[in-house]
């Protein structure tokens, strides 16, 4: 692995298993990253070899820290009561076990969306922001992170808050898959994600929200016709924002 890293990120999605080893000074690649394809059957073993391969391929040290971004709420020690994007297989297995097992060291696992909110806090669109903030993607669901001076509140699903009795699921509301599908404009969607984020400040009062997933690389479109009075920006780090913040949160976990 390159001097200039001190620890590895890896992000799995449904699609890719994306890897790279990180500059924590700067909160960006150290080498240019690595995808690989997920296994057509995801199951814990063909995605765990995977990561292998991944930290074999960059010869990632024993020393260095080693994040992973993972598609589910994560519980140290405990095992997983649910998956949506990868093979059902995985349910009723220790996740950190798996992979620390098939990498022959130890790794730290963390759910995907909070740590694509910890880089934003770290490094991009949040950095040095005091007080609580909510890290939001917009894709095929509503991914949330919770971030209180610094510290993340871990496996939060506020895609899913209760927008009302008509819409009991508020990512199947106001999502960017759904703008699409209903083929709704920017503004008609803002005027969605208004209710939404509005109820989030209704409950939580934070201090910042950030908008990733890909469709924050034409936010000028949507998020100016956002009303509510809290902050609300784009996310910087983007497709980066995983894999920083898995290796990010190992090294914090590194005893």
């Amino acid at each position: 692995m390159i001097e200039t890293a001190q620890a590895f990120g890896v992000d799995i999605g449904g699609s890719g298993i994306k890897a790279a080893p990180v500059d924590l000074t700067k909160g960006d690649f150290a080498e240019p990253r690595l995808k690989i394809l997920t296994p057509e059957v995801s199951t814990p073993q063909a995605v765990a070899a995977i990561v292998k391969q991944q930290l074999d391929h960059f010869e990632v040290p024993e020393s260095a820290p080693v994040g992973i971004a993972f598609p589910a709420p994560i519980k140290p020690g405990k095992k997983l009561d649910f998956m949506a994007n990868l093979d059902q297989s995985w349910i009723g297995v220790d996740v950190t076990e798996v992979f620390s097992e098939a990498c022959g060291r130890p790794v730290v696992v963390v759910n995907d969306a909070d740590a694509a909110g910890l880089a934003e806090v770290q490094y991009g669109a949040a950095k040095g922001q005091d007080g609580l903030v909510i890290a939001t993607t917009l894709g095929t669901g509503i991914g949330t992170a919770l971030i209180y001076n610094g510290q993340l509140i871990p496996n939060t699903e506020l895609g899913h808050i209760i927008l009302s009795a008509k819409h009991p699921d508020a990512e199947k509301y106001a999502s960017s898959a759904i703008r699409e599908q209903e083929e709704m404009s920017y503004k008609k969607w803002a005027k969605r994600l208004t209710k939404y984020y509005g109820l989030m400040e209704k409950y939580f009062n934070p201090d910042l929200f950030t908008v990733g997933g890909g469709v924050s690389r034409v936010s000028e479109k949507f998020l100016p016709y956002v009303d509510i009075k809290t902050p609300i920006v784009p996310a910087t780090l983007r497709n980066q924002a995983g894999i920083v913040g898995a290796a990010y949160y190992a090294s914090t976990k590194q005893q």
